[in-house]
């Protein structure tokens, strides 16, 4: 019993030894990031949700088969591909760690929270409307998180270390897809604002989302624009007849709104003192993967990789009635709306070739 008590004794002191030196090593990188954010903070939608929906009553749900299929593990945690999403994909590139959790409904870590976390909500738009719709997280319910992740990183670390945390942290924003594609395009509650009204007052929704999270401490911000909406396999169902076309008018709407919200982030970049957000264009990349498949090595780029391909998503995309095609690096899109982990990958490759990572 003896020999038993002093095991764990030196189990107990090993642990609180190797959280100390986790720690600082966090304030060490929050001190000095010339290389890199000490932590990673991800805001948005299905993309990079890697889980808060699990938490919360909605039919928008990717927390079972044949989700994750490609996840260490084969588990369905939460996100909306096949594997990992380009929240864990940034991390990595970080160095920082492989997966991104997140906040809600998971066992967070001391060590979890100091480097970083997903508040993103499948289904979640900028339009707080869009959320709604489908009883998922708006925005605002991000930030009210967010605000309360902050107490949390406070108490374990102090108040100068966790300031530095979320001053030297870098924030990723994915939203807007589901703004146009569901609400708008396919909801009538919208129809009161031609489409060009609408991407305004979208950019008006993001702008408000990124002045928050700057008066809460951000200062490097990456925001992704809208992929070619029309080229989606569900708009392609949804809009593009029999023959399932892409469909030029959602995609023009892509093309609008990015170049509002492009100019919108060069304002506050002249307006914020010290800020630095980072619009990176994801239409080009999406579509040139979806118009040249086999120059990355994809065969299929008009269904998803999920059942038919032609309507499976979330709750239909199932391991009953939705059997997964054999080989998902053939595929751009695991289901109707999401990319493949491949896909994500090349995605996100491009992106830091072209945009940084945000952290200089």
């Amino acid at each position: 019993m003896e020999c038993e008590h002093l095991l764990n004794a030196s189990t107990i002191a090993l642990c609180i030894f190797i959280f100390i030196q986790q720690v600082q090593h966090i304030s060490a990188t929050a001190a000095n990031t010339k290389t890199k954010a000490p932590a990673v903070l991800i805001f948005g939608d299905s993309n990079v949700d890697a889980g808060n929906n699990n938490a919360i009553f909605t039919l928008v749900k990717s927390d079972h088969p044949p989700y994750g299929q490609n996840f260490p593990h084969h588990l369905a945690t939460g996100r909306f591909s096949n594997g990992r999403n380009p929240g864990d994909m940034i991390a990595s590139l970080l160095g920082i760690k492989d997966y991104v959790p997140a906040y809600q409904g998971t066992n967070l870590t001391e060590y979890d929270l100091l480097t970083g976390v997903s508040f993103a909500s499948g289904g979640a738009g900028y339009d707080p409307l869009t959320s709604e719709l489908v009883q998922v997280l708006t925005m605002d319910d991000q930030i009210k998180m967010f605000k309360e992740y902050k107490q949390k990183i406070k108490a374990i670390v102090g108040e100068k270390i966790a300031e530095e945390i979320i001053s030297k942290s870098l924030y990723v924003v994915v939203s807007g897809a589901t703004d146009l594609a569901n609400t708008y395009f396919t909801t009538p509650f919208r129809r009161n604002y031609d489409l060009s009204s609408y991407n305004q007052l979208l950019v008006q929704f993001a702008s408000k989302f990124y002045q928050d999270l700057y008066n809460l401490g951000a200062r490097r911000i990456s925001v992704t624009g809208m992929p070619p909406i029309g080229s989606l396999p569900s708009q392609r169902t949804n809009a593009g007849g029999i023959e399932r076309n892409t469909v030029p008018l959602y995609n023009q709407a892509s093309v609008m709104y990015n170049t509002d919200l492009l100019k919108e982030t060069q304002r506050l970049n002249k307006t914020l003192p010290g800020v630095s957000i980072v619009f990176q264009d994801l239409y080009t990349p999406i579509l040139d993967m979806a118009q040249r498949p086999s120059a990355y090595g994809f065969e299929v780029t008009d269904r998803g990789c999920c059942g038919t391909g032609i309507f499976e998503i979330t709750l239909t995309c199932n391991r009953y009635t939705s059997e997964p095609c054999k080989d998902p690096s053939k595929f751009l899109f695991w289901d109707t709306f999401h990319l493949t982990e491949k896909g994500y990958t090349i995605l996100i490759s491009e992106l830091v070739a072209r945009y940084g990572l945000n952290v200089e």
